[in-house]
């Protein structure tokens, strides 16, 4: 198969994800735009659960941008010395509020979030898909790293950069704002390390089904 042969209907073949998952809120339990992108910073390379049971105690010290700008990293490592690499995470996060200053700051496109310390491509495209904004790329987390290959979208690499760059290629970008999330929902849920493949809605167009299949 020619991964990047634009003829592909890629939206019909993965529409039962799309239908499935649609708009459906990113496991982080934020309640506004300045929880979202805290959390989003904190969640790398760590579990949503644990960023979920972490952000309470957080946001009651520190409720928005200018309050954490206001802040240093020995009064704010308290709050987050459960999240990994969080002496890191605490110094992007006092950068991040020192240069935005308040809330409404918080730049919208995906250059100007990448251009804050801590958010990659990733996280932006987060931010910009469960804000219902027009997406600038396609969310590449861990899930989407191992489930892509797997179907069949992408060949397979551990840079999320590139696996994202195949994506862009090969898929329209009218599903560009939801596919991310989808794919990862199914990799949480179904296409797990040991994926349950007989659950998958779409296991019939996947190559990893299909060759479990033949064999």
């Amino acid at each position: 198969m020619n991964l990047f042969d634009n003829t592909t209907d890629w939206v019909g073949k993965l529409n039962p994800i799309l239908t499935k998952y649609n708009g459906r809120k990113h496991p982080l339990n934020y309640t506004n735009l300045y929880q979202l992108v805290v959390m989003v910073v904190l969640s790398a390379q760590d579990s949503d659960a644990n960023i979920n049971a972490t952000s309470p105690m957080l946001f009651e010290a520190f409720p928005n941008m200018e309050s954490l700008s206001q802040t240093n990293a020995g009064r704010l490592y308290p709050y987050i010395d459960k999240v990994n690499h969080f002496n890191t995470k605490a110094n992007w996060l006092l950068e991040i509020a020192k240069t935005v200053q308040k809330d409404e700051n918080i730049p919208l496109t995906i250059n100007r979030l990448t251009a804050l310390k801590g958010i990659g491509r990733k996280s932006a495209n987060v931010i910009l898909r469960e804000l219902g904004f027009p997406a600038e790329g396609i969310i590449a987390d861990l899930h989407v790293i191992r489930v892509a290959p797997r179907i069949g979208l992408a060949i397979e690499t551990k840079d999320s950069l590139k696996l994202e760059k195949q994506l862009m290629q090969n898929l329209p970008k009218i599903i560009w704002g939801e596919i991310g999330m989808a794919l990862s929902f199914l990799g949480r849920e179904i296409c797990r390390p040991k994926p349950k493949c007989e659950e998958c809605p779409i296991n019939k167009i996947c190559e990893y089904y299909i060759d479990l299949e033949k064999n």
